[in-house]
């Protein structure tokens, strides 16, 4: 579905007050970069009637709700998931957070090193295929299922663009 979307750069060259920038990212995402004043809600937890509880607890119903994640992905999911179901206007930041740190528009770091979503599912991946080719060289063959089991999850995630093993992760509570 077709959103409208806005670019960092034209939507905080004159901030007001009652912005409401939403954030999906997971919450280590989140503690390692982060909007100020925006609200945050991880995408895997996002219901309309959540929102609209935080909307209305900070004051921010019936204005436009700008959604923020790192690469612009998981804002069209959650602009998909919202659309028809919350009382306001939603619009996608183009480029995500990764737009956002390019325009220079202040944001607080943590610099205490976290590893985000991507990277999470990149080392797990990566660690079961070697799990897979060891255990199938020294153990059993069967074993070598396991890498092929985990590369036909990457390419039905890269195809689909929905990563079962992404949303598993981002339950995980190091995520929370």
């Amino acid at each position: 579905m077709n959103h409208k979307r806005i670019h960092p750069v034209e939507l905080f060259a004159n901030p007001s007050t009652n912005l409401c920038v939403l954030d999906v990212r997971t919450a280590s995402e989140v503690a390692a970069t982060a909007l100020p004043g925006a609200l945050h809600i991880p995408l895997h937890e996002l219901t309309p009637e959540r929102l609209q509880n935080e909307l209305v607890k900070h004051g921010k119903q019936g204005s436009c709700v700008y959604l923020l994640c790192q690469g612009g992905k998981r804002a069209e999911k959650a602009a998909d998931q919202l659309q028809g179901h919350v009382n306001a206007e939603l619009c996608i930041i183009d480029g995500g957070m990764n737009a956002v740190q390019q325009a220079n528009i202040p944001v607080t770091k943590n610099h205490r090193k976290t590893m985000s979503l991507e990277q999470q599912v990149r080392t797990a991946a990566g660690v079961l295929v070697l799990i897979g080719v060891i255990l199938g060289t020294w153990m059993h063959p069967a074993f070598y299922g396991l890498s092929a089991f985990v590369g036909a999850g990457l390419v039905f995630a890269g195809i689909t663009d929905l990563c079962a093993m992404g949303m598993l992760l981002a339950r995980a509570p190091w995520n929370k």
